[in-house]
């Protein structure tokens, strides 16, 4: 059998090395708000672990269980609200503090008013279930279509938390068993406590799988935007269209596509410089997101080239978006003055069919077709690309010569 020493240094070194992973995740990535608070827990926790330790060295006194039952609650309290973090969801210190000091003043009523061990162990284990109970939904939720696989670890792991919590008060509260307490350690509370140390690395662990999870989206995404801009790139474009495609194989609904093309830039380039070029770029896009729809794509395909996918769009309403960028950059080059420069742009517009089916690259081909008409018709304006061919003229039958029958008769 396991000492009571023994049980608390590991729960000790435990959380130490707990705290100390999270403080290197924190450093490392000074944007991920939750390794804060996971850092924080953990580290309270190892507080908490030390100073239940103490009711080893004095044995009369319950206030180091006093102490370290307060710590123990703030420390789930914060590994709570990193997780609230996690998923962007406000957070109250507020809550925090009111859970944690309601703990401490009832505990002390229970050991120094009215001695309890059932009360306290009932206070103990409502006030760390709580904010584990209150995580469970956000944890085991879908989250843009999908559950992040450390979220279920946790979420699994909170739930075997739970279950040896209301065992553990129900042992305390009826004695079956002999009860639970951290009064006297016997064969069942030695148990006890290295499976919550086993669940505690466990969370810990599933946190950490969160983290990973939401880094790598953070990496693909960034692989996926363009640099100078920020809005989509060629890669993100192609992944786009491709969906669009299958979709509308499906559904035979249509969707729509414009490729743009700034007009004149590189004599932009050559006059003004890079960096004017850049920031003609950037202005562009500002403008031409303004006059987007909820759900529209801008993509920069590369140099001074931008597709809009239009999803569920027709061909006439691909022109209505193709009018209104086109507006925009009009008024914008009217209001120019002093050293700003104009922005003009050409702009093809295609719509999906049946005969492009899977591949995007025929839709891109299409758009191109008609943005090279509207080069073509003089720059700054917009041409739609239509797949049918013009009706062949109709010839008028040869007129036959009379036949005069009574010169025959």
């Amino acid at each position: 059998m396991l000492s009571v020493p023994t049980l608390w240094t590991v729960f000790v070194i435990n959380f130490l090395a707990l705290g100390l992973i999270w403080a290197y995740v924190m450093r490392c990535y000074p944007s991920f708000d939750a390794a804060r608070y996971w850092t924080g827990s953990a580290s309270v926790a190892a507080v908490g672990a030390t100073l239940a330790m103490l009711r080893v060295v004095f044995p009369d006194s319950l206030v180091p269980l006093l102490f370290a039952g307060t710590a123990l609650v703030l420390a789930i309290c914060l590994a709570a609200m990193g997780i609230r973090k996690f998923y962007r969801q406000p957070i109250s210190w507020r809550g925090t503090l009111v859970l944690t000091g309601t703990t401490f003043a009832a505990l002390s009523f229970f050991i120094f008013v009215y001695d309890s061990v059932a009360a306290r162990m009932t206070i103990f284990t409502i006030a760390q279930a709580l904010p584990m109970a209150l995580s469970l939904k956000l944890l085991l939720s879908p989250h843009e279509g999908r559950v992040n696989p450390g979220a279920r670890l946790a979420g699994i792991v909170i739930i075997l938390v739970l279950a040896i919590y209301t065992v553990r008060l129900f042992a305390a509260v009826t004695g079956v068993g002999g009860g639970i307490s951290y009064m006297e350690f016997g064969p069942v509370q030695s148990a006890v406590i290295l499976v919550l140390v086993f669940l505690s690395m466990s969370l810990n662990f599933g946190f950490l799988l969160m983290a990973m999870d939401r880094l790598r989206n953070e990496v693909a995404d960034l692989a996926l935007l363009d640099d100078l801009t920020g809005v989509g790139n060629r890669r993100h474009l192609v992944q786009r269209l491709t969906e669009e495609c299958a979709r509308s194989e499906r559904s035979g609904e249509p969707f729509a596509l414009l490729v743009i093309d700034l007009d004149g830039f590189k004599g932009i380039n050559d006059t003004h410089g890079h960096a004017a070029g850049d920031a003609c770029l950037q202005h562009f896009t500002l403008m031409a997101q303004t006059r987007l729809r909820p759900g529209d794509m801008l993509a920069r395909t590369g140099g001074d080239e931008f597709c809009i996918v239009l999803p569920s769009s027709t061909l006439r309403e691909g022109a209505m978006i193709a009018r209104r960028v086109l507006e925009v950059c009009r008024t914008d080059a009217e209001q120019c003055a002093g050293k700003d420069i104009p922005i003009s742009v050409s702009i093809g517009v295609a719509q999906w069919t049946r005969e492009i089916g899977f591949y995007p690259d025929r839709l891109i081909a299409a758009a191109d077709h008609a943005l090279y008409e509207a080069k073509r018709d003089g720059r700054n304006r917009f041409a739609a690309y239509d797949p049918a061919p013009p009706p062949a003229p109709v010839l008028a039958a040869p007129k036959m010569p009379e036949l005069d029958l009574r010169k025959r008769a």
